[in-house]
């Protein structure tokens, strides 16, 4: 099993070694990869969150605030397509809806084209959070990218890009 050879070892070569010490006959290098990705993930999203603390937002409402901002004026959509982008149950939708119009960021409003269903658009409160937000999220993220050389960052985008199609797909690809 490959290990870390001239890099410095990381949490993952840990676990990869004590798996190979303990089952030899197993091939963990699956492991490798998918639970460094796991672990940016998760140091990822703690530093997002960090950055949008002095919004007041959490990294849900972020996502869904960004989610309407980037329909494009009116900043309108339905409940549905809000959770099929986000990818939440309905029933968390409707929680996290009730949450974010409690403070004033969205409005829900009749659907002109539907009198049965309702549109969620961003308020002039919501609006302006999420373009202030969004402008720190943005140099956040290049921030945390700032210490990979570019070609490895665009090298990293393609890859993950191959992968989450794949994902997407359903597919087992080689």
């Amino acid at each position: 099993m490959p290990m870390a050879g001239t890099r410095p070892r990381d949490a993952v070569d840990a676990i990869l070694t004590q798996w190979q010490r303990e089952r030899p006959d197993l091939d963990c290098t699956p492991m490798a990869p998918i639970g460094r990705l796991k672990r940016c993930a998760a140091l990822l999203e703690a530093r997002i969150e960090a950055g949008l603390a002095p919004f007041g937002l959490t990294l849900w409402e972020f996502d869904m605030l960004a989610t309407l901002r980037r329909a494009g004026a009116p900043f309108r959509l339905s409940p549905t397509a809000l959770f099929s982008t986000l990818m939440v149950t309905s029933g968390t939708m409707t929680h996290r809806l009730k949450q974010l119009e409690k403070r004033g960021l969205i409005g829900r409003l009749p659907n002109p084209d539907d009198a049965r269903s309702l549109l969620v658009q961003l308020t002039p409160q919501g609006l302006a959070l999420i373009d202030r937000a969004v402008a720190t999220h943005v140099d956040n993220e290049r921030q945390m990218l700032a210490a990979l050389p570019a070609g490895m960052v665009h090298a990293l985008d393609e890859a993950l890009s191959v992968w989450l199609r794949v994902l997407e797909n359903g597919q087992q690809q080689r």
